[in-house]
């Protein structure tokens, strides 16, 4: 898919370099640490850690929890770093990125992908050899997965680049399990799967509200392409979905009474979020009163709840 530049803005010209005496060394700081999106990362280590607890039945190694996270950090901030590095000219089209540091000139492309590839290269080697190789596998894998299959392949040629490009969010909570048990198991297999289903229900309120965003440099996400109906529609069966699979790990044996109570209260609150956005959308409600955005605040509150949970049931069983 080609893309057309419609508008331009200084702040984001492909390129642009500043002096030495505009790219203070406390600000190119934390423009490289911007590159990792932290905040994106934070709700990766969210759905680690606890699955370590999970596989550990109780509190794991503490040392093996700091190197897994510090190996999630680095992977996941290389991946990050590379997916700007590719989407540099959309980024400097688009409202919601347009202070990221390659739009601004803070960190030249040459920059942000050598520093995208070390932070692969070093968490690969991290994971390999202070944790075990199946986390290290597992960890490019996502890294992989999210700069090539997503970033590259599907996000400017289909409305379901967000199903199954957000596979690479994912892999976390495999990562988590693996770190504890070197080995796989149903657990995080039905885990993965409650983050693949609660991708799209997560991530399509957002893009609600950004569609202008997405329309003007051609990415198809799937409101550019529909209406709020069909979206609204799409997020509640991924919804029942999600809520469906998360109840499986307690008649499997994973958890216990706690997770459950915890699983059903959240996926309930959940559910009615989505139907309400789905009657607004029905009524044909626009702009603020859609309220579109309450559902993609309440999802991240929602995984949180559900993950602290899955590490806390070990402890009441």
């Amino acid at each position: 898919m080609c893309v057309t530049a419609v508008e331009s803005r200084p702040a984001g010209i492909i390129g642009t370099s500043q002096s030495p005496t505009h790219r203070p060394f406390g600000a190119r700081v934390k423009a490289f640490v911007a590159l990792t999106k932290p905040r994106i990362i934070e709700l990766l280590l969210i759905t680690t850690v606890p699955v370590m607890f999970l596989a550990q039945q109780g509190v794991p190694d503490l040392e093996l929890v700091l190197l897994t996270c510090i190996g999630g950090y680095l992977s996941a901030g290389g991946a990050n770093a590379l997916n700007m590095y590719i989407d540099r000219d959309i980024d400097a089209l688009m409202d919601r990125t347009a202070q990221r540091p390659l739009v601004t000139g803070m960190v030249s492309p040459r920059e942000c992908l050598v520093f995208g590839i070390s932070l692969a290269v070093v968490s690969t080697l991290l994971f390999g050899l202070a944790v075990n190789w199946l986390s290290a596998w597992l960890s490019l894998g996502a890294l992989l997965f999210y700069v090539v299959v997503y970033t590259m392949i599907l996000k400017r040629r289909t409305s379901q680049n967000i199903v199954w490009g957000g596979i690479a969010g994912c892999l976390p909570v495999l990562i988590g399990w693996s770190s504890v048990t070197n080995s796989m198991s149903w657990a995080p297999v039905i885990l993965f799967l409650v983050m693949f289903f609660w991708t799209p229900p997560h991530y399509w309120p957002l893009s609600m509200k950004v569609r202008d965003d997405y329309a003007r440099v051609g990415v198809p996400m799937l409101p550019v392409v529909a209406t709020n109906k069909v979206v609204a529609r799409q997020i509640v069966i991924y919804s029942w979905v999600m809520v469906a699979v998360s109840l499986l790990l307690t008649p499997l044996g994973y958890t216990g009474w706690f997770y459950t109570a915890v699983a059903l209260l959240a996926g309930g609150f959940w559910l009615w979020e989505a139907h309400g956005l789905q009657t607004r959308a029905k009524a044909e409600v626009t702009g603020a009163k859609l309220k579109e955005m309450r559902l993609f605040h309440w999802s991240i509150t929602y995984v949180s709840i559900l993950f602290v949970a899955v590490a806390v049931d070990p402890f009441l069983r």
